[in-house]
């Protein structure tokens, strides 16, 4: 099965204190660092959505989210409809840009994970989190059901067939909103 990569990373970072997209967490830029995970762990294309801050990203497509302060179902939306117009692969795995304790070998457990199970979604010690692999018969539902902060959480949570993956022994799943000291 191939599988995209898709870097949701076109916020403001209010409690941050500015767009996470560019800011250097040891040595390297957060998105930098969410394409080289998800390209290790097995994705292929990458895209990452920008939208507050819009720079450059090796080893990436781009594409730009002009709606980012609706929030991340926004940038959902966006970017699983550039990956249906640009991409055949047959599932996603989409990321927040501030999960610096995410390993590459987190995003390939997730895409191994039974390929029957249409969504596969991490857990940190049994708490849901991110990344989430979405098999591409899905990506319409996820598109219809973004909204707000929300991104496709609902269709996730309608569905009795998530494949639930634990990650606490290889990643940590905690994102980044505090500013960088």
């Amino acid at each position: 099965m191939t599988t995209a990569g898709l870097v949701l990373a076109a916020g403001e970072g209010r409690r941050f204190g500015g767009p996470k997209a560019p800011a250097v967490v040891d040595g390297e830029r957060m998105v930098d660092r969410a394409v080289r995970i998800l390209r290790e762990g097995g994705c292929d294309p990458v895209l990452v959505v920008l939208g507050a801050w819009i720079g450059d990203v090796d080893g990436a497509n781009i594409v730009v989210n002009d709606h980012w302060p609706e929030g991340m179902g926004a940038s959902l939306r966006v970017g699983l409809t550039e990956l249906r117009a640009t991409s055949d692969a047959e599932s996603v795995v989409i990321t927040l840009v501030d999960l610096p304790g995410l390993t590459g070998d987190a995003v390939a457990r997730l895409i191994a994970t039974d390929a029957s199970a249409p969504i596969a979604q991490a857990t940190f010690s049994g708490e849901r989190g991110h990344p989430v692999r979405i098999h591409r018969d899905l990506w319409d539902g996820a598109i219809n059901v973004a909204q707000g902060d929300e991104g496709a959480r609902r269709l996730i949570r309608s569905r009795d067939d998530v494949a639930l993956v634990e990650m606490a022994d290889i990643a940590d799943g905690t994102d980044l909103d505090d500013p960088l000291a």
